[in-house]
């Protein structure tokens, strides 16, 4: 069967175009413009809510939402930031924009952060960032436990993890600060966009001031206006504001997103059980207390050369398959060794193993079944045609 656009957005509902439609009209695009019950703000207060979160602040991206969340945390200059080494390249560059040196942690064949590098590399940092990198949770009760007891802050990177949970809690609860996607490829999708979510007022005033409310514009945030007067004129001002067309973009799509979970879900397991039926293919279980919410399938080749896997990557290509073997280009923004802008990049050799045999598909979450079985059937006749190169 022919098979449809796998890297298609999830669309926007119709319910977005009333709103859209008067913005357009108005030309009513900037945040601050309204008094009160602007989109943006209006969304803040529902995500805010949906998350189980005191505050809430709309931003340009996730990348905007980390690089703000660090710089509200007041780091010094030159502060050391433990991260994943799996991660998107986004990461290291908040924490360089905010004047800090990334750290990098090994990561295991199941994607999630080694804790034993982990425990190794914590004394040294003043800050973390857990990237749930693909939608794949660390074991965060065994990280919250030894930064707590280190009185360091947590930043969670849930990009990919709007939707999961972690023992029965929503994932960007966690930590200090949580901070999500809205780009195309995510759950909910705006083109752009990030939120970051936390419950300490005065962290969230620091942000807002600095991602661009202005003179007194702070005042049109629902936050305790003493946490905003210690700060007027103290912080420099980065404006990554969100426009009110992309908050409508967003907003109707935010009831639909249980729905979305759901499905992305069951489309990964369904794959995932028919791929493993090879020796050669292992996808990763999650964690005890992990219910995920994907909308990517992630799996290791077993046993296979590195020509075997461009064979593997071709197969599935020539039959509408796109496979991204995360390691295996030379730009690939998910390979640390293609992080060339950090000072005295490591090497991370468990990490890089890992990343050579690390593949990644896309599976929108509206895809129906016969889709999945047919994108099944592509990567185990891919995978089985690039096995005979070694027999032969």
């Amino acid at each position: 069967m022919s098979l449809p656009d796998m890297h298609s957005a999830e669309p926007i509902p119709a319910a977005a175009r009333e709103d859209i439609d008067r913005l357009l009209t108005s030309g009513d695009l900037f945040r601050y413009t309204a008094a009160e019950n602007a989109p943006v703000s209006l969304l803040e207060a529902e995500f805010a809510e949906m998350m189980g979160a005191k505050f809430a602040l709309a931003v340009s991206s996730c990348s905007a939402a980390l690089f703000l969340s660090l710089k509200a945390l007041d780091l010094p200059r030159d502060a050391r930031v433990l991260i994943p080494g799996f991660t998107f390249a986004a990461v290291p560059s908040a924490v360089m924009h905010a004047d800090c040196l990334p750290v990098l942690c090994e990561v295991d064949d199941n994607y999630r952060i080694n804790i034993n590098d982990f425990i190794a590399k914590l004394p040294d940092v003043s800050a973390v960032i857990v990237s749930h990198m693909r939608g794949h949770t660390s074991d965060m009760d065994a990280i919250m436990a030894l930064c707590t007891a280190a009185s360091i802050p947590v930043i969670e990177d849930a990009a990919h993890s709007l939707g999961t949970l972690w023992n029965d809690r929503k994932i960007g609860t966690m930590g200090t600060i949580g901070c999500f996607s809205f780009q195309s490829y995510k759950m909910i999708n705006a083109g752009e966009g990030g939120i970051m979510i936390t419950d300490d007022a005065d962290l969230v005033a620091r942000a807002i001031i600095m991602s661009g409310a202005y003179e007194h514009n702070w005042k049109k945030h629902p936050v305790l206006q003493d946490a905003f007067a210690a700060h007027q004129n103290k912080w420099p001002l980065y404006n990554l504001r969100m426009s009110n067309l992309s908050a409508a973009v967003i907003r109707p799509q935010l009831p639909h997103l249980a729905k979305r979970v759901e499905d992305g879900r069951r489309n990964h397991d369904h794959v995932a059980a028919l791929l493993d039926q090879s020796p050669h293919i292992h996808v990763p279980a999650p964690l005890a207390g992990e219910v995920r919410a994907p909308d990517s399938i992630q799996f290791n080749l077993v046993d296979l050369t590195d020509d075997q896997v461009a064979a593997f990557v071709d197969a599935a290509g020539s039959q509408g398959v796109k496979v991204q073997v995360f390691g295996a280009s030379t730009d690939n923004a998910r390979a640390f060794w293609n992080w060339q802008f950090i000072p005295d990049l490591p090497e991370l050799p468990k990490t890089r193993a890992m990343l050579m045999r690390a593949c990644d598909v896309r599976l929108p979450v509206h895809l129906p079944t016969h889709t999945l079985d047919a994108v099944a059937d592509v990567l185990l006749s891919a995978v089985a045609t690039a096995t005979k190169q070694r027999a032969a």
